[in-house]
């Protein structure tokens, strides 16, 4: 496989590019992929920059290559839709590093990477389940890919775990950033008896409907406690900058090899925000084994017994999913409410 790096002797400045597809002040997403390059721009030798709210498809072909042209050393394409634009440009400079995140392609000069947020999910939806008093959950979700699916799926199991009568209702957006879209969506579930409001949105906007409904909520990418703090529980997030600046520090070694990384909580990537003072202790305490259990290895969470939504049996007894099976994962777990469509 093609090692792909600058040499430390040269001493040359390691240029690093990040593109985002929301506005870094969404406080989701691409504000959590821009905290990890905050700590990357602190190493010594390297200069970073970005380019925020680029569309999916040519555009983010366009920003990428001009990043490439530019003599950048690493490049991260930081959405699920830069994939395909990503692989066409690293072949254009095979020097560069490129490293895709979310997505499963992959080439001599280009590694992919995310992390198993559904781990996450879970643990959310455990609190989730714990605090509900009407049983249903509100959840406001991008797109039907199995990205989204499996972090639906990942929380409803979890809150299945300490309240089986729960379900999960999805309403999907179509979209990666809208704040009025996302709280629409929010209002149209909490319209229907929603008490606790999750997402798999980039905005505060499900944030923000809950509090004005006087419910909780469960945020996303980062600590959105801020936007809602009478009703915020707590947030499966992100923590990029161990990943990011190991990849930097290896590409100016010349040792970075293309490869597909999936970090899980052991890794330190992928967290629970703070609790709201509403969740009381023995919960915490609950989660907290479980979470343990999970970066421990010791617990998976998609292990069977695990029936789809018609009540056929997906993952079998004694059978865990495998990292391709979840990859591509395109049905809903018994207990969700809505299409994957």
């Amino acid at each position: 496989m093609l090692v792909v790096g600058t040499s430390q002797a040269a001493k040359k400045e390691t240029k690093v590019g990040f593109v985002y597809v929301s506005p870094i002040g969404d406080a989701g997403y691409s504000y959590a992929h821009d905290l990890g390059r905050q700590a990357v721009a602190k190493m010594p030798g390297v200069s970073t920059s970005y380019v925020e709210s680029v569309p999916e498809g040519p555009d983010s072909e366009r920003v990428i290559s001009n990043m490439a042209r530019k003599g950048y050393d690493v490049i991260f394409s930081t959405s699920f839709g830069y994939m395909d634009p990503t692989l066409k440009v690293a072949k254009r400079f095979p020097k560069t590093a490129f490293l895709h995140c979310s997505g499963f392609k992959k080439s001599a000069n280009m590694g992919n990477y995310f992390g198993r947020m559904y781990q996450a999910r879970y643990l959310s939806g455990m609190v989730a389940g714990y605090m509900t008093k009407s049983n249903t959950i509100g959840y406001v979700a991008a797109f039907p890919i199995p990205e989204v699916i499996r972090g639906i799926n990942a929380f409803a199991l979890g809150l299945q775990s300490v309240n089986p009568q729960a379900v999960v209702r999805v309403v999907w957006t179509k979209t990666w950033y809208d704040p009025a879209t996302e709280k629409e969506a929010a209002k149209s579930l909490l319209d229907v008896g929603a008490d606790v409001i999750a997402q798999h949105q980039d905005s505060p906007g499900p944030q923000e409907a809950a509090q004005e409904k006087g419910v909780y909520s469960i945020g996303y990418n980062s600590d959105m406690s801020v936007f809602a703090p009478k009703s915020h529980l707590t947030a499966p997030v992100w923590n990029w900058a161990p990943y990011y600046t190991s990849v930097v520090k290896e590409v100016q070694a010349g040792t970075w090899k293309a490869d597909s990384a999936w970090l899980g909580l052991e890794t330190g990537v992928i967290a629970l925000a703070p609790y709201g003072d509403m969740v009381p202790q023995d919960v915490r305490d609950a989660v907290e084994v479980r979470k343990q259990e999970i970066a421990s290895g010791k617990y998976k969470v998609f292990a069977g017994p695990i029936e789809d939504q018609s009540g056929k049996v997906r993952i079998a007894s004694g059978k865990t999913a495998s990292d391709e099976s979840l990859l591509g994962m395109m049905w809903f777990v018994n207990g969700v409410v809505g299409t994957t469509e």
